[in-house]
Protein backbone atom coordinates (compact mmCIF):
# COMPACT_ATOMS: atom_id res chain seq x y z
CA UNK A 1 0.00 0.00 0.00
CA UNK A 2 2.12 2.90 -1.30
CA UNK A 3 -0.50 5.36 -0.01
CA UNK A 4 1.04 5.00 3.46
CA UNK A 5 4.34 6.44 2.22
CA UNK A 6 2.56 9.28 0.42
CA UNK A 7 0.47 10.05 3.52
CA UNK A 8 3.53 10.05 5.76
CA UNK A 9 5.06 12.76 3.57
CA UNK A 10 1.79 14.72 3.68
CA UNK A 11 1.55 14.33 7.47
CA UNK A 12 5.07 15.73 7.91
CA UNK A 13 4.04 18.85 6.01
CA UNK A 14 0.71 19.07 7.86
CA UNK A 15 2.38 18.93 11.27
CA UNK A 16 4.82 21.72 10.35
CA UNK A 17 1.99 23.97 9.18
CA UNK A 18 -0.41 23.15 12.00
CA UNK A 19 2.07 24.34 14.64
CA UNK A 20 0.45 22.24 17.36
CA UNK A 21 -3.16 23.10 16.47
CA UNK A 22 -5.64 20.27 15.87
CA UNK A 23 -6.16 19.53 12.18
CA UNK A 24 -9.73 18.85 11.05
CA UNK A 25 -9.36 18.55 7.26
CA UNK A 26 -6.51 18.00 4.82
CA UNK A 27 -6.82 18.77 1.10
CA UNK A 28 -4.43 16.96 -1.23
CA UNK A 29 -3.90 17.16 -4.99
CA UNK A 30 -2.40 13.99 -6.48
CA UNK A 31 -1.55 13.17 -10.06
CA UNK A 32 -3.33 10.24 -11.72
CA UNK A 33 0.02 8.47 -12.14
CA UNK A 34 0.25 8.06 -8.35
CA UNK A 35 -2.70 5.64 -8.71
CA UNK A 36 -4.49 6.61 -5.51
CA UNK A 37 -8.14 7.06 -4.67
CA UNK A 38 -9.85 8.92 -1.85
CA UNK A 39 -10.88 5.90 0.27
CA UNK A 40 -7.33 4.50 0.18
CA UNK A 41 -5.81 7.87 1.07
CA UNK A 42 -8.35 8.34 3.86
CA UNK A 43 -7.46 4.93 5.32
CA UNK A 44 -3.70 5.43 4.97
CA UNK A 45 -3.85 8.92 6.47
CA UNK A 46 -5.87 7.63 9.43
CA UNK A 47 -3.17 5.02 10.01
CA UNK A 48 -0.16 7.36 9.87
CA UNK A 49 -1.82 10.22 11.73
CA UNK A 50 -2.72 8.25 14.87
CA UNK A 51 -1.52 10.19 17.91
CA UNK A 52 -0.70 13.30 15.88
CA UNK A 53 -2.41 16.70 15.60
CA UNK A 54 -4.13 15.34 12.48
CA UNK A 55 -5.67 12.26 14.09
CA UNK A 56 -9.28 11.98 12.90
CA UNK A 57 -8.84 14.58 10.14
CA UNK A 58 -10.84 14.20 6.94
CA UNK A 59 -8.87 13.86 3.70
CA UNK A 60 -10.17 15.48 0.51
CA UNK A 61 -8.39 14.24 -2.61
CA UNK A 62 -8.35 15.88 -6.01
CA UNK A 63 -6.89 13.65 -8.73
CA UNK A 64 -5.05 15.62 -11.42
CA UNK A 65 -5.05 14.22 -14.97
CA UNK A 66 -1.95 13.72 -17.10
CA UNK A 67 -1.27 15.64 -20.33
CA UNK A 68 -0.78 13.28 -23.28
CA UNK A 69 1.39 14.42 -26.21
CA UNK A 70 1.37 12.15 -29.27
CA UNK A 71 4.64 11.79 -31.18
CA UNK A 72 2.83 10.41 -34.24
CA UNK A 73 0.07 12.95 -34.90
CA UNK A 74 1.15 15.84 -32.67
CA UNK A 75 -2.11 16.07 -30.74
CA UNK A 76 -2.27 17.04 -27.07
CA UNK A 77 -5.01 15.96 -24.68
CA UNK A 78 -5.61 15.15 -21.03
CA UNK A 79 -6.36 11.75 -19.53
CA UNK A 80 -7.53 10.35 -16.22
CA UNK A 81 -6.23 6.92 -17.25
CA UNK A 82 -2.70 5.70 -16.57
CA UNK A 83 -2.77 3.31 -19.55
CA UNK A 84 -2.68 5.96 -22.23
CA UNK A 85 -2.99 5.85 -25.99
CA UNK A 86 -3.52 8.84 -28.25
CA UNK A 87 -7.25 9.64 -28.42
CA UNK A 88 -6.78 11.01 -31.97
CA UNK A 89 -4.85 8.24 -33.71
CA UNK A 90 -4.79 5.38 -31.16
CA UNK A 91 -1.02 5.01 -31.09
CA UNK A 92 0.93 4.26 -27.93
CA UNK A 93 3.96 6.46 -28.74
CA UNK A 94 2.92 9.23 -26.38
CA UNK A 95 4.75 11.44 -23.92
CA UNK A 96 3.17 12.20 -20.58
CA UNK A 97 3.45 15.54 -18.84
CA UNK A 98 2.50 15.94 -15.21
CA UNK A 99 0.22 13.52 -13.46
CA UNK A 100 2.84 12.59 -10.87
CA UNK A 101 2.49 15.53 -8.48
CA UNK A 102 1.55 15.31 -4.81
CA UNK A 103 0.58 18.66 -3.28
CA UNK A 104 -0.73 19.61 0.12
CA UNK A 105 -3.31 22.19 -0.93
CA UNK A 106 -4.60 23.28 2.47
CA UNK A 107 -5.40 22.27 6.01
CA UNK A 108 -8.26 23.31 8.25
CA UNK A 109 -7.21 23.70 11.86
CA UNK A 110 -9.08 24.34 15.07
CA UNK A 111 -8.84 27.92 16.30
CA UNK A 112 -5.95 28.54 18.65
CA UNK A 113 -7.03 28.04 22.21
CA UNK A 114 -6.43 30.91 24.59
CA UNK A 115 -5.13 29.77 27.99
CA UNK A 116 -7.51 30.51 30.87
Amino acid sequence: MHEVGLCQAVLDAVERRAAGRTVQRVRIRSGVLNRVDEPSMQQAFALVSEGSVAEGATVDLEVVPVVVECDACGSESISDDVMVTCPQCGRTGVRLRGGDELTLVSIDVSPAQVPT
